[in-house]
Parts: structure tokens; C-alpha cells; sequence
């Protein structure tokens, strides 16, 4: 991956409906010479999907929760990972180290619907507890950070 390449991405990132046309006029290729380049990154599996971004509170999801899990010592995890994947509140799961194994985002319309989810969650095998935030409002996410250079493997300035 060279230059033109981060650029091509940190542009995709901002806008992941700009034009190969565009594309090419901001890196300096032409527009079939972009294409090649983003076909490249996709079947190399850097660019892994394109998707629209929705505002939750419009669409009927106002509450944001985080919701930690902390496994009991028989845990199955691939077990538990298989079933927080099937349920489709669930936006994000991440596998931490610490007494919590799992943060998870989660929206839902109602606080009763979180109240039932919550259930759920403790219903898995494996699931001792659950520790859950509500989140009073969103100041920013998903942010796409630049891609890092050559001249910075890290991303850290």
C-alpha cells in the first residue's frame, strides 16, 4: 500500500460514496486507474464494506447502552460470542482483558426493551453478570482516523 492508496482510503472514509471521478482528481490518476486501485484494496480485504450511516434517534433507537459482561469460570466463549451475534441489537462486541471478558453496544427503542435484553444477556450460559451504562447522549462515533503512513506505522503524532 503506498500513498495514493491511504489518500484513496482516508477519502472512502470520509465519504464512501465519492466517485472514482473524484477520486482520480483529488490523488491525481485517472478514474479507471482509482478503480483498479480500490478493486485491489477490497479483494486484499483492507476495504471490507461500504455502508450508509443512520442517525439511531430517527429511525426509532433512542437508547444507547454499554453493556459489560463478565463470564463465570465454565464459560464457553465461543458459545457466548454465537449468541450475543444472533441478537440484532447488538452493534458492537469487543473482547476485552479484564474482570469483563465483553463490552457491548447496544440500542434499543425503550428502557424496557434494554430491561429484556439485559435478561437475556444474563440468560447465556457462562454469563455471571452483566454491568450496564446508559449513555445520556452521543458526542461523537465512529470517526474514521486517517490511514498511517510509512513515515508513521503507528498512526501516533
Amino acid at each position: 500500500m503506498d500513498e495514493i492508496d491511504r489518500t484513496i482510503l482516508n477519502l472512502l472514509r470520509a465519504d464512501g460514496r465519492t466517485s472514482y471521478a473524484e477520486l482520480a482528481r483529488r490523488v491525481g490518476l485517472t478514474a479507471p486507474s482509482v478503480q483498479d486501485r480500490v478493486v485491489k484494496l477490497e479483494k486484499n480485504g483492507v476495504i471490507t464494506g461500504y455502508r450508509a450511516v443512520i442517525d439511531p434517534e430517527t429511525i426509532g433507537l433512542g437508547i444507547t447502552a454499554l453493556i459489560g459482561i463478565i463470564p463465570d469460570n465454565s464459560a464457553d466463549h465461543n458459545e457466548i460470542c454465537e449468541r450475543l451475534r444472533a441478537i440484532p441489537q447488538m452493534e458492537s462486541c469487543y473482547f476485552l482483558a479484564g474482570v469483563e471478558c465483553y463490552q457491548l453496544k447496544v440500542r434499543v427503542p425503550k428502557m424496557g426493551d434494554l430491561e429484556r435484553l439485559i435478561h437475556r444477556l444474563g440468560a447465556i450460559p457462562g454469563v455471571a453478570q452483566t454491568r450496564t451504562t446508559i449513555t445520556l447522549s452521543t458526542k461523537w462515533e465512529d470517526r474514521p482516523q486517517p490511514v498511517p503512513g510509512e513515515e508513521d506505522p503507528h498512526g501516533v503524532d
